[in-house]
């Protein structure tokens, strides 16, 4: 099956390659991928798999059904959405969309599983069970279109035995994969907290309510949500990136806004954080005369590979790709959507190398000068077909 999965590869290489570039050129942002969308129902209607749509409005689940008999059900997931940056790479692909670009990989992603799909779909004849291919939008935004297909029933008909996802990883080259069980990924939620006082003359404090004073004091003192409410064997982050106000170099001003981000690994103390983030806020305005309106949107879960699932998918990357190939990963406290699914359903969710061997570099993720290394593309396709049939033939 490894050798009939890499020569299929080679023969559908070409066209994924098209697919993804033209991905690439026409990115959408979240929620809004219409065209990605039908582009994606077209090249399934080529390959003549079934699928059903209008999951998040632009989301696809595909159904493939092994022609051996009954099985397991393996959902294989991808992101189609770009993201809200101006593309400055020089390429014949490039973004044709003024101020959006797929800056984080989505176009590997939705091309590596149209790869795996058409490669699957060749050795339908040979497989017993179901395989689900899920294209969903607005991975980059709140809620995360991972929920909302959930909420319009994307797994209603077809519950998964596993779902597996891929994201893109610079720092690994084109070629190899990383893998981590259990916790890997944080949750995220976004924090807004109004900070309200009384306006007046820089010069005449002792007539103010001093706003400035207050928020530069409440961000000093929620640094102790994290040091000294949260134990220190739970991964977590509390950074503030913004504080705005409408104002003067003279102005002590009536309300000053303070936007941040709290990520953790844990999600019985992601709530108690929030309470204590609400407490020390609304308690540091209150004793400077003023007060605090806090706002916790609540964002994704964290991302938990089921141990069991994820060291099995591991050890069918070796076997696929080498031992040399396929790495172990620490946590990181970046956020993903994916979590949706994770909490719900058994799941593996792992990293592909884009990145190159010489001393060109990717750009970063989220960078206007991100630029994936395309042979990773042949990874991501095979790989996720493998580790599709591995879990397949699993008891």
């Amino acid at each position: 099956m490894k050798t009939k999965i890499q020569q299929l590869a080679k023969e559908y290489l070409e066209e994924i390659l098209a697919i993804r570039r033209h991905i690439h050129a026409n990115p959408e942002l979240s929620f809004e991928e219409s065209e990605t969308s039908a582009f994606v129902t077209s090249k399934l209607d080529e390959m003549e798999i079934p699928y059903k749509t209008g999951f998040a409005e632009h989301g696809i689940l595909g159904i493939l059904k092994g022609e051996k008999g009954e099985g397991k059900t393996i959902a294989l997931r991808a992101d189609m959405d770009a993201l809200p940056i101006v593309e400055e790479n020089d390429l014949p692909y490039k973004s044709c969309k003024k101020g959006v670009m797929h800056a984080c990989g989505h176009d590997i992603h939705a091309s590596c599983l149209l790869g795996a799909a058409k490669i699957l779909n060749a050795l339908k004849a040979e497989l017993s069970g179901t395989i689900l291919f899920v294209f969903q939008p607005g991975e980059e935004k709140l809620p995360g279109g991972a929920s909302v297909m959930m909420a319009d029933g994307l797994f209603d008909e077809y519950i998964p035995d596993l779902i597996i996802g891929q994201h893109v990883y610079p720092e690994l080259p084109a070629g190899e994969v990383g893998f981590r069980p259990g916790q890997y990924m944080a949750s995220s939620d976004e924090i807004y907290i109004d900070f309200k006082g009384k306006g007046g003359h820089a010069a005449l404090p002792y007539n103010t309510i001093d706003t400035v004073l207050m928020v530069s004091q409440a961000v000093v003192s929620l640094q102790q949500v994290v040091s000294r409410n949260i134990p220190a064997n739970v991964p977590a982050v509390l950074s503030f990136g913004n504080i705005a106000c409408s104002s003067a170099m003279n102005i002590i001003p009536e309300t000053i806004k303070l936007e941040g981000t709290f990520r953790i690994m844990d999600e019985q103390w992601r709530y108690v954080a929030h309470d204590k983030i609400r407490n020390i806020a609304t308690s540091v305005a209150n004793g400077m005369g003023g007060n605090a309106d806090v706002d916790i949107q609540i964002g994704f879960p964290s991302v938990y590979n089921n141990p069991e699932v994820t060291l099995k998918a591991q050890k069918a990357a070796k076997e696929f790709l080498g031992e040399a190939g396929v790495h172990d990963l620490d946590i990181r406290m970046t956020a993903e959507d994916f979590g949706w699914y994770a909490q719900k359903y058994p799941a593996c969710f792992y990293r592909l190398g884009v990145g190159y061997n010489d001393e060109k570099e990717t750009g970063g993720l989220h960078s206007p000068k991100f630029l994936a290394n395309e042979n990773s593309i042949e990874t991501g396709m095979t790989l996720m077909a493998y580790l599709a049939v591995d879990a397949l033939s699993q008891k």
